[in-house]
């Protein structure tokens, strides 16, 4: 299953519409088992993975600089982040059918969705209402090519811009090939 990035008209709508497409993700590896589960949750990996990238490469510092209580909101944000980050390593690492599996996705998908509506109430929100609809439509597009160059799985303690503009181009380019090699490998079995 290919991980399909929608785009909207500005940075807001374009973040939106991925929080719609990763809790729908929840919700199809919660309804699929075996091979079907474990497609859709590296879709979901792979969305999260290179959503919370540009998010913290491109939409935080925006926040940081935009918002009054920019610092405060984004801490939090990250700090939320780098726990998503360890939990969906571990998910990872777990037999998807599993009973383990089960109670700490259910945990996860608890975590992440209360997250993004923080996010969204908090930073979306009052970024839309500080920057015009020329910034935002310039952020929209920043974050499109953070998201073509981001690492596709997680790696916990990389929630600064600095830390993904620095390890980030590596990790993506490790990420990207462990990829082919696990598709290769699933197609020729």
């Amino acid at each position: 299953m290919a991980t399909k990035i929608e785009s909207g008209q500005d940075v807001i709508t374009f973040l939106e519409t991925q929080h719609r497409q990763i809790k729908q993700l929840f919700a199809e590896v919660r309804a699929s088992t075996g091979d079907q589960r474990q497609s859709t949750f590296t879709a979901l990996w792979r969305l999260l993975a290179v959503h919370e990238t540009a998010e913290e490469e491109v939409v935080h510092p925006a926040a940081r600089k935009s918002l009054p209580a920019g610092e405060a909101i984004v801490n939090a944000r990250l700090q939320e982040e780098n726990k998503a980050k360890k939990q969906l390593s571990e998910l990872e690492a777990l037999d998807p059918d599993s009973p383990e599996f089960e109670a700490q996705f259910s945990t996860f998908t608890m975590d992440v969705l209360a997250h993004a509506e923080a996010e969204e109430r908090q930073e979306f929100e009052p970024l839309a209402s500080s920057l015009n609809e020329e910034e935002l439509t310039r952020l929209r597009r920043t974050v499109e090519l953070a998201e073509r160059f981001a690492p596709t799985r997680p790696h916990p303690g990389v929630e600064s811009q600095t830390a993904n503009l620095v390890a980030g181009p590596f990790a993506a380019m490790v990420d990207r090939a462990r990829d082919l090699l696990t598709a290769k490998s699933q197609s020729n079995p």
